[in-house]
């Protein structure tokens, strides 16, 4: 079989199960088993052996995340590993890091930093900047440490929602991202979204149990003038707008994705 065919085998099953790009996703599995970038797949010949692909693929099928089966996700500049117990970096958070990357910051915090992705990205892009970084879950944290390691983010083992966490950073902070647990709990999710920590999704009825505690937080870092920049669910804008009023920001808006979604809220400590 040619690899051309093989792809189109592959497709075909992935999109038979529901798999919501099942040739992107079809051309990254066949390019992990051959150990070629995806960009050069076309010139390689295909596998021997089509075993190892054939599970990956039934795997995939099952709705397993992709990134579990390649063991890697990508952000921006960088790759970080993943896994279960740690949540998934999503292409909607690359709407946050273009938005924090206009930013001028010298001093960063990311809360509910899980893989670390974001601050990683942001520390790469921003080497002059100090980045800190902020993870609970201990399931997570094993991951973040992992991924952290060797790079200059500062790595902070505390709950974004516990009094007093990040004290000595109070009024200091150029910048703080977010992306928070915010689906309301019991709305249904793909399975793919299912396979992440329940924690590192689902936050309260109305999904906004951990943006609350993150709104008064972050007023408390930033400096007279320092950004904010939150990812939510498609279904809350406005909840999160008259949250971040409420917590006393000003300049709140929303920031839609690229299929024109409102999922990033964004404000300014006045």
């Amino acid at each position: 079989m040619s690899l051309r065919e093989l792809l189109a085998r592959t497709t075909a099953r992935l999109a038979d199960a529901g798999v919501a790009s099942p040739r992107a996703d079809a051309e990254l599995l066949v390019a992990h088993v051959l150990g070629v970038p995806r960009g050069r797949l076309l010139l390689a010949d295909p596998p021997a052996d089509e075993t190892e692909l054939d599970a990956l693929v039934a795997r995939r099928a099952a709705r397993e995340p992709l990134q579990h089966l390649l063991g890697t996700a990508v952000l921006g500049p960088v790759e970080v590993a993943v896994g279960p117990g740690v949540f998934v970096p999503r292409p909607e958070t690359e709407i946050l890091l273009e938005w924090a990357l206009g930013q001028p910051a010298g001093v960063v915090v990311d809360l509910c930093t899980g893989t670390g992705a974001l601050a990683l990205a942001l520390a790469h892009e921003r080497p002059g900047a100090v980045v800190h970084a902020v993870e609970a879950d201990p399931g997570a944290l094993a991951w973040t440490r992992r991924n952290l390691e060797g790079s200059t983010v500062v790595l902070h083992e505390a709950d974004v929602t516990a009094p007093g966490v990040l004290a000595d950073l109070y009024g200091t902070v150029d910048l703080v991202v977010c992306n928070p647990p915010y689906v309301p709990e019991g709305l249904a999710v793909p399975p793919e979204v299912d396979a992440d920590p329940h924690g590192a999704v689902f936050a309260g009825r109305d999904g906004l149990a951990v943006i609350r505690p993150v709104a008064a937080l972050a007023d408390r870092l930033l400096r007279p003038g320092g950004a904010l920049g939150i990812e939510h669910d498609d279904s809350h804008p406005a909840a999160v707008r008259e949250v971040l009023t409420e917590a006393g920001f000003a300049e709140v808006t929303t920031l839609l994705d690229l299929t024109g979604r409102p999922r990033v809220a964004t404000a300014r400590r006045a």
